[in-house]
């Protein structure tokens, strides 16, 4: 079975504006999908709307992949990513992951939480904002 991973999935909705939003989701994420970042939930419906809100900030960036393993169902990585918005700052946030394949190989589920390494204050919340 293909299973997806964070750098391609970021890769997607985040650093490839010619992929349609829907598509990157549907590619990476499954229909019953949540995710909590830093201790607040949303639906699927909830990232779609974070992922368009950070579509709309991000001019380009990059993932370095520190870590990564998968047992069975079970995800884990420490990841850093680094955005460049549209006002010219740039963000880096290291997040450590934890997440749950569905049996098609999408992400079922994923919790992290994020250590924001370089941005401004108002950044802080980047990982959930919508």
């Amino acid at each position: 079975m293909s299973r997806t991973a964070i750098v391609p999935a970021l890769t997607d909705l985040l650093f490839r504006p010619e992929v349609d939003l829907d598509t990157a989701i549907d590619r990476h994420f499954a229909p019953d999908y949540r995710q909590r970042t830093d201790g607040v939930w949303a639906d699927r419906a909830g990232f779609v709307e974070h992922i368009a809100h950070l579509r709309s900030i991000v001019v380009g960036g990059g993932i370095r992949l520190h870590e990564e393993l998968s047992d069975g169902s079970r995800y884990a990585d420490r990841h850093t990513v680094e955005v460049c918005k549209t006002d010219g700052s740039t963000v880096e946030m290291e997040v450590y992951l934890f997440g749950e394949f569905a049996p098609d190989g999408r992400f079922r589920r994923i919790e992290e939480t994020t250590l924001m390494l370089a941005g401004s204050a108002a950044d802080r919340g980047l990982g959930s904002a919508r």
